[in-house]
């Protein structure tokens, strides 16, 4: 007794669907209960947060890596601002944090003006490279 004629309790329709079907309408509780992340919201984010940030180093460690860049001799016997080449080690952008206590001149492409004021007020200058 039931279902009154044979196809009627055959194939995917008796069982409402195939796979995931009706996940979004008659199956949403068995969506909900068991595939709680299936129509998450991933949001959005805009091209300027895909840009890689460039690596950034702090004018209080540029005297450590002119140190290790030079040597304690070169440091030493030196007339006038140490040059270095910020772009040519890998940093994209100078930093204000720290102090500096000799004359750099420094090559790099980006700088904070709170980098520029203390390597200027040590005697130092930053020029774009080239």
């Amino acid at each position: 007794m039931g279902y009154g004629r044979v196809g009627q309790h055959r194939k995917s329709g008796g069982r409402g669907g195939k796979g995931k079907a009706g996940g979004r309408k008659h199956f949403w509780i068995r969506t909900v209960k068991y595939e709680p992340d299936r129509y998450r919201s991933i949001g959005f984010k805009p091209p300027s947060a895909l840009r890689p940030s460039p690596e950034t180093i702090n004018v209080g460690e540029l005297e450590d890596l002119a140190l290790r860049a030079l040597g304690a001799d070169q440091l030493r016997n030196r007339d006038g601002p140490l040059e270095i080449d910020l772009a040519k080690m890998g940093y994209g952008k100078l930093l204000g944090q720290g102090e500096v206590g000799m004359p750099l001149r420094l090559r790099v492409t980006a700088y904070t003006p709170a980098a520029l004021e203390k390597v200027e007020a040590a005697g130092g200058a930053i020029v774009e490279p080239e």
